[in-house]
């Protein structure tokens, strides 16, 4: 084939590809979906009023956030004794997973894993924790974390419509930052 030819080829080849790829993903949109994380951001309402919202939603999902860590975790400050990390920060002492009621390690540990997924006895506390407000999302930060940046770098990481989910030990919190 002359060079000619060749380069004609190669030109209507990626022309039709370029073409069939367009049409597949047009035909792919479909203008009624549901709202996903995914989607573009296309805000609808002023500021204000999303923040106006979004707090008043605030205690209830901080609630429904600390039942769920209630329900799967033992969040006591129970530090064992004369065990520390690298800068003074106690170790919690024992295992946190909480079990389903009337169950224990050794009865677990007796099972398969098919009888403990048939009977629906798999720690809850071994499954992903979801973002306290997963709609939203963003980076949620601790107190202390936000006191430090705030004076290392002038920054404020606190967040209008949620407060980090997890406790934090007071004794913890005052730890010295190298």
């Amino acid at each position: 084939m002359n060079p000619s030819k060749r380069k004609w080829s190669w030109i209507l080849l990626t022309t039709t590809t370029a073409l069939i790829s367009l049409a597949v993903a047009n035909a792919q949109q479909t203008p009624d979906r549901a709202a996903s994380s995914y989607m573009p951001v296309d805000i609808k309402e002023p500021f204000a009023a999303i923040m106006a919202r979004m707090k008043a939603a605030q205690p209830a999902i901080q609630k429904r956030q600390a039942d769920l860590l209630a329900e799967r975790y033992d969040l006591a400050d129970r530090a064992a004794a004369g065990v520390t990390m690298s800068r003074g920060k106690p170790v919690q002492d024992g295992v946190r997973v909480k079990l389903a009621a009337g169950t224990g390690w050794e009865q677990l540990a007796g099972m398969t894993a098919g009888e403990i997924r048939d009977r629906n006895l798999f720690p809850k506390g071994f499954y992903p924790l979801p973002h306290p407000n997963h709609a939203e999302g963003g980076m949620v930060f601790p107190k202390f974390e936000i006191d430090e940046v705030k004076r290392q770098e002038g920054r404020d990481l606190t967040r209008f419509d949620l407060e980090f989910d997890i406790p934090v030990a007071t004794r913890t919190q005052n730890l010295p930052v190298r």
